[in-house]
């Protein structure tokens, strides 16, 4: 199998983290420039038509895109240490929580990021500075909420580290890098505490 990612970008990485928790090797790491617009060339277009990464290609030539949906084929591939929940009910939950994170903190930060930071400005044309700035401020109120979350339970899904968890630590450590967004110094500092051992996990040193 092949991953398709992008250095830097927060989606690639949520996969790359997933599969360090696995433990799993055997997955070729194919990198797509995004800067250069590799992603839009007709060879990975004709791989993903979305031109997103990133983007799984199966052994049978299939290509398996969407974040959430590669994460799901290898937990099925490989489903010990479980990520995703172990019967419908936390499955169900695990999946509540992961979408609040990705509906509502990582879309703020990705929205905040692409229409305010020149450095994305190859990326996304035309930038909307004003809505870029409203976007930090959603995100932030999606932080507070997850603040509030991790006073009461140790893991954004509940006792747990779960796929949840990949997802937010992604999020919040490319606010980290491209808004200098850290939780303790706005007082949120149950993110902080939860982010900060977070990084600690060995699959937090996974870089695309």
């Amino acid at each position: 199998m092949k991953l398709y990612i992008s250095t830097f970008a927060p989606n690639p990485r949520r996969v790359t983290m997933f599969i360090a928790e696995k433990g799993i090797g055997g997955i070729e790491n194919v990198m797509i420039d995004l800067n250069a617009g590799e992603h839009r060339r007709a060879a990975f277009v004709a791989k993903n038509p979305l031109a997103r990464v990133p983007a799984l290609e199966l052994d049978d030539g299939r290509v398996l895109c969407e974040t959430r949906a590669i994460c799901t084929y290898i937990e099925g591939m490989h489903p010990e240490p479980n990520l995703m929940g172990e019967g419908f009910e936390e499955r169900a939950f695990i999946e509540m929580a992961d979408r609040r994170v990705e509906l509502h903190l990582f879309a703020g930060i990705a929205n905040c990021v692409r229409h305010t930071h020149a450095g994305l400005a190859v990326l996304e044309q035309p930038q909307f500075a004003e809505f870029g700035a409203s976007q930090g401020e959603k995100m932030r109120e999606a932080a507070r909420w997850l603040d509030s979350e991790l006073a009461r339970q140790p893991y954004v899904a509940g006792q747990r580290f779960t796929v949840a968890d990949i997802t937010a630590f992604c999020a919040l450590e490319f606010a980290r890098a491209l808004m200098k967004f850290r939780p303790g110094a706005e007082g949120m500092n149950n993110l902080q505490e939860w982010r900060d051992r977070i990084a600690a996990r060995p699959s937090a040193a996974t870089r695309v």
